[in-house]
């Protein structure tokens, strides 16, 4: 991964098209918004789906990711060339760390986020590739990546 990062840092950034700009600027809002309910209005929402197996206090958990959150959001909306593919992988890689979360939220039954049956929240777990697959087009590290 680190040859990865360290050969894409070496590419010309790709161009975004106004279509991948507008998603991205989305994304990154949705982001910031996201972000603020971790520390706000949907904190313990967001508690739930903290796996029991997480060797901290699901509080701090949901906290330390809101602010994780929130800088990836305006990495998103601010940062232009490399740095915007980078975010794009940062991004794409936390997706895939919180999975656990969601899968947690699904095999515990937990009710959050008015996902109050099992249907609903199967139906989330489906929503966090496309989130990944949004992160790394948006950004032009789909592109970037195919260069490599």
């Amino acid at each position: 991964m680190e040859a990865t990062l360290r050969q894409l840092a070496t590419l010309p950034a790709p161009k975004t098209t106004p279509l991948q700009d507008v998603a991205r600027c989305l994304l990154g809002s949705f982001m910031v918004v996201a972000g603020t309910g971790h520390l706000t209005f949907v904190r313990h929402d967001f508690q739930a789906q903290v796996p029991d197996f997480v060797p901290m206090d699901k509080d701090t958990v949901v906290l330390l990711s809101g602010v994780v959150e929130i800088a990836l959001g305006l990495a998103l909306l601010f940062l232009k060339g490399k740095n915007r593919v980078r975010m794009g992988l940062g991004l794409a890689a936390f997706y895939v760390a919180i999975f656990p979360g969601n899968i947690h939220q699904y095999t515990e039954r937990i009710s959050a986020f008015n996902l109050d049956t099992d249907g609903k929240r199967l139906a989330r777990l489906f929503g966090q590739p496309v989130l990944v697959g949004a992160a790394l087009w948006s950004t032009g590290a789909l592109k970037a990546l195919r260069k490599k």
